[in-house]
């Protein structure tokens, strides 16, 4: 019943004045993921000419993964309203790039990214992501570097796109294929202690210390593969469901600084929402969504907005706010273009921090703009960067 609300609710919006008067510009966007982010599967950044017609490199290697997911999530969400092929297709080769960054490890690891040895942007890809380990697999389709120090983010933005994909997409093969995934990487995870460890047993980070991402990842286990992963949810769910504020209330502290924390708090927490009955653990997973949501609540974040729409329903004032905020989104530069607003804008706690949320247009530019605090005065970068817009299309 929930999930068929959540459907309802994304319909709903999706025939909303907003959409069909910019379907357009994320018809555009689409597009251009295709044919300038996804260049070996995964989402990357192009590095563009001085004129800004030619690919010069690539960059952003480092979170492909996580966008990759977010991209996917965006992808699965059109094709539910729309049922358009060129969604399907995209989905289809989301999924395929999520595959081969596990396969690639060859353990069940998710890497950050991977590119071919041979590809022209591989010398600059690896020498900015050298700090996360470089490794080299070959196999069917040749050498490939991979990017290993896998962090819980780039996870929680892959489970993000594949549980999004196994709802809102009715196709036999991707729910399997996004099921498939789920598992290998949960057995991967829970084998190893909800350790991610590389290949030479290092291990770069773990899940012990964030009860509510262990959480979000088996609910979307079980919801997937019930037979598998239902009994160690439901026991974990048992015993941890109280502690899930307890994360929450530490990131709301602090509402500016590893602003990024919110939306993995966010996509996390709408998995563990949206898939959960009543009961106790609810109980809790909506004291750490108020903890969280309170935090960021009137920050002009349009991702947010959707997610709170998604889980609680249609408010005619946020949902005034999201159409705002997308269409002030259309405004904003394309490419990483610096931006330096202080002394021009009242600053409180900090000379780079404005006192009050910045309108979308005056925001910093880069990769997504949801994860960046609306309070931040600098950023940005030499202008050649092109972001995908997955935040435009997205939300």
């Amino acid at each position: 019943m929930r999930l068929r609300v959540l459907i309802l609710s994304i319909v709903s919006f999706a025939c909303s004045g907003l959409v069909r008067a910019s379907e357009a510009d994320a018809l555009a966007i689409s597009a251009n993921i295709q044919a300038r982010h996804v260049p070996y599967g995964t989402i990357l950044d192009p590095v563009l000419s001085s004129d800004g017609t030619q690919v010069a490199s690539y960059t952003r290697c480092g979170d492909s993964a996580l966008w990759t997911g977010h991209y996917l999530a965006a992808e699965s969400f059109r094709y539910r309203v729309t049922n358009a092929p060129d969604a399907l297709r995209n989905v289809r080769g989301a999924l395929a790039g999520l595959r081969f960054l596990v396969d690639v490890t060859g353990t069940g690891l998710l890497a950050r990214c991977a590119v071919p040895v041979e590809s022209p942007y591989a010398k600059d890809l690896t020498s900015e992501e050298s700090s996360h380990g470089i490794h080299v697999t070959t196999g069917d389709s040749g050498a490939w570097y991979w990017i290993g120090d896998t962090s819980r983010d780039q996870y929680s933005g892959v489970f993000f796109g594949l549980s999004v994909a196994f709802d809102m997409v009715d196709d036999a093969k991707v729910q399997a294929d996004a099921a498939g995934l789920v598992t290998q990487m949960l057995d991967f995870l829970t084998d190893s202690g909800w350790n991610v460890v590389m290949p030479r047993g290092e291990i770069s980070t773990t899940f012990l210390i964030r009860p509510d991402q262990q959480l979000a990842l088996l609910q979307i286990g079980q919801h997937v593969n019930r037979a598998r992963f239902g009994s160690s949810y439901s026991r974990l769910s048992a015993a941890l469901a109280i502690g899930t504020p307890v994360p929450a209330g530490i990131d709301a502290i602090d509402d500016h600084d590893s602003y990024f924390k919110f939306n993995l708090d966010h996509i996390n927490l709408y998995s563990l929402i949206r898939l959960q009955g009543s009961g106790i653990a609810r109980f809790w997973y909506d004291r750490a969504w108020d903890l969280v949501h309170d935090a960021v609540n009137g920050h002009g974040n349009a991702h947010f907005n959707m997610i709170d729409r998604a889980l609680h329903g249609a408010d005619a004032r946020r949902d005034a706010e999201t159409r705002q905020l997308l269409e002030a989104w259309l405004k904003r530069p394309r490419t990483d273009v610096p931006v330096d607003l202080r002394g021009t804008v009242p600053s409180c706690g900090s000379p780079d921090q404005a006192c009050t949320p910045l309108p979308v247009q005056r925001r910093m530019t880069t990769d997504f703009l949801w994860q960046r605090s609306p309070f931040q005065l600098t950023g940005g970068g030499s202008g050649t960067i092109e972001g995908a817009g997955i935040d435009y299309i997205l939300p």
